[in-house]
């Protein structure tokens, strides 16, 4: 069972907009454990969290606080959305 009571990962320098952006692409890793998301949609927020999120170390880090509480790996998610292209996927069991 996932930790439903977690929090988000966030970097408290970034605009609203920008923890906006990162919100959103979480809320879509989070959907396609949870139920299913459009791997276009998941694919749009990941290229809108990357201008927020440059470096790839940054973006490792928030995939493993993300991890360590809600349970859901943001790179698995990216990863089966890439390989899907079109469609829905669903990662939940």
């Amino acid at each position: 069972m996932t930790n439903t009571n977690y929090s988000y990962p966030l970097d408290l320098t970034w605009s609203t907009d920008e923890i906006s952006s990162v919100l959103h692409f979480l809320n879509q890793v989070e959907k396609a454990y949870e139920t299913k998301v459009d791997a276009q949609v998941l694919l749009e927020s990941y290229t809108q969290f990357k201008q927020i999120v440059k470096s790839k170390a940054q973006e490792k880090q928030i995939d493993r606080e993300f991890e360590a509480s809600s349970g859901y790996s943001t790179y698995r998610a990216v990863k089966a959305a890439k390989e899907k292209e079109k469609g829905f996927i669903s990662l939940g069991k």
